[in-house]
């Protein structure tokens, strides 16, 4: 076979070459079954070493990409994958929203003019692209273990950062240049209108070029609107789409804020198991409308779903004329391994609406998220968001908006995961050598949480004994208040996020004591 690989774009040697053998079985020029050449043969050709090639070829195997036989040599998955697409969200024709959404337009509910800052937002109505294509969010856990009360000294709870990482003076900046262009603003008569509900233009663009980016996610600033977190991102998809009595599944376990808004809009919410390779297709029950999961981090387990999991799931919701939400909370901080190709990028039916959030990457009080939909979606989904609250805050959008571009969001998340990455290898090194045995812990290599499974047959009342580490002035959550089905999975979440470095090993000494029974 001879095939052409063109070293161009940044990155290492390897990482150009992953890419271009990537595009090229998505796009269909290297078909199922095709053999690659060796890597000795591909170097030479290229003028590099041989282990940058392997390096490449490694990285596509373990995705499900390549498969390789010995004696034989290394050929294309026999999977038929979905074909690359323009980098704009698809259009989604077949997806349409209720039919009462199809008379309401954004437009409709506000008469008058925009601001000078909304106006160059664009009202993302139009069902277009802007072709800027340079480029359980609060998912997991938007609030979900908020329990009220004085909180504990330590602190394991899931899906908050650490607030002493976030830039404050930094941010602080941003939010003073923001404040002066509206200064600079204030005799106009545009500030005394509204904006447009997608939001700040240039937060829109910024954000299309960051996931198309670090996550390949296919979107110009067009396909995306602005939200008041992933929390208010789910509900506005919901309503655009569920009818009372429509049929939802999630995952089981899972994000108990999604089940419970689904069901008050009137949806029937199914449970649909979780196994090693994700969500469990084949268990859809029949005549689902929507479905809601986190692929990249599953929560609360953390596994990712598998590529062939993923190409299932997207052929299904096109047999079954359904939609699917991706929740990609938590997919920046990764500390091993490559991510898996978001469901977003590998989806050539438009099936797919991708959900993202800052919470976990600056401070949840913010509330700044964001979703990118098929364009069928778009103008409900814009009308929807004016009627819930006309727009977001402007400010901070414009200050977030100055983050990204100048690259200050990178920087933050690369130092923030270097921390993370050290308070996930204490934890797993306690479940690995204090409480082997008794847990097992669920493979995870990114995020802010770990979960582990309580063994069968231990003896361990896990809700007496999470009872008595509260007593200790330590915060752990059991696996079973994740799940909505009958019977609930046993096991500990332990997030560290929250809980500085230093407090990392007398909490988790404080916790393996209230397991062995004392406390």
């Amino acid at each position: 076979m001879e095939f052409h690989v063109r070293l161009t774009g940044r990155g290492d040697l390897s990482a150009r070459i992953y890419r271009e053998l990537r595009e090229a079985v998505l796009d269909g020029r290297l078909r199922p079954g095709e053999r690659l050449p060796p890597t000795r043969e591909l170097a030479g050709r290229l003028g590099v070493s041989r282990n940058t090639v392997a390096a490449a070829y490694d990285s596509l195997t373990s995705e499900g990409f390549l498969t390789g036989k010995i004696g034989s040599g290394t050929f294309v998955c026999a999977r038929p994958l979905p074909h690359a697409r323009p980098r704009n969200a698809p259009a989604g024709g077949g997806v349409r929203p209720r039919p009462v959404w199809e008379s309401i337009s954004a437009g409709d509910l506000l008469a008058g003019g925009s601001t000078a800052r909304g106006a160059a937002a664009g009202d993302g109505t139009d069902g277009g692209t802007d072709g800027d294509t340079d480029g359980g969010t609060d998912g997991g856990t938007d609030g979900g273990t908020a329990t009220g009360g004085v909180r504990p000294v330590y602190d394991f709870q899931t899906g908050t950062p650490d607030p002493e990482l976030f830039p404050l003076e930094t941010w602080r900046r941003l939010v003073a240049r923001e404040l002066r262009e509206l200064r600079r603003l204030h005799r106009s008569a545009a500030l005394g209108h509204y904006a447009e509900p997608a939001g700040h233009a240039g937060l829109r663009a910024a954000i299309a070029r960051s996931v198309g980016v670090s996550r390949s996610v296919r979107a110009g600033a067009g396909d995306v609107l602005v939200t008041q977190g992933a929390q208010q991102a789910l509900d506005l998809v919901g309503r655009v789409l569920i009818e009372p009595g429509d049929r939802v599944a999630v995952e089981e376990p899972g994000y108990p804020p999604a089940r419970l808004l689904f069901r008050s809009l009137g949806a029937r919410v199914s449970g649909v198991p979780v196994d090693g390779e994700g969500l469990d297709v084949a268990a859809l029950p029949t005549g689902t409308r929507l479905v809601y999961v986190t692929p990249s981090h599953q929560f609360p387990l953390g596994t990712p779903m598998s590529l062939a999991r993923r190409t299932e799931l997207l052929a299904w919701a096109e047999r079954n004329d359904a939609v699917i939400i991706e929740d990609d909370y938590d997919s920046e901080y990764r500390f091993a391994g490559r991510p898996l190709e978001p469901l977003q990028s590998l989806d050539r039916y438009g099936r797919v609406v991708y959900v993202g959030s800052f919470s976990k990457t600056l401070l949840p009080v913010l509330r700044l998220g964001f979703l990118v939909a098929p364009a069928s979606l778009r103008p409900a989904l814009c009308a929807a968001k004016r009627l819930t609250d006309w727009h977001g805050d402007l400010i901070t959008q414009g200050a977030l908006a100055r983050f990204v571009d100048e690259g200050l969001l990178s920087r933050h998340v690369r130092r923030a995961t270097r921390e993370y990455a050290a308070r996930h290898a204490k934890i797993t090194a306690v479940l690995r050598d204090r409480l082997a045995g008794r847990f097992r812990p669920v493979p995870s290599a990114a995020g802010l949480h770990l979960c582990a499974r309580l063994v069968p047959g231990t003896g361990i009342d896990l809700e007496r004994a999470l009872a008595r580490a509260r007593e200790a002035g330590v915060g752990v959550e059991s696996l079973a208040r994740y799940c909505g089905e009958a019977p609930a999975q046993e096991g500990l979440v332990i997030g560290y996020g929250a809980i500085p470095t230093a407090l990392i090993d007398e909490g988790l000494r404080r916790l393996v004591t209230c397991l062995d029974g004392g406390g």
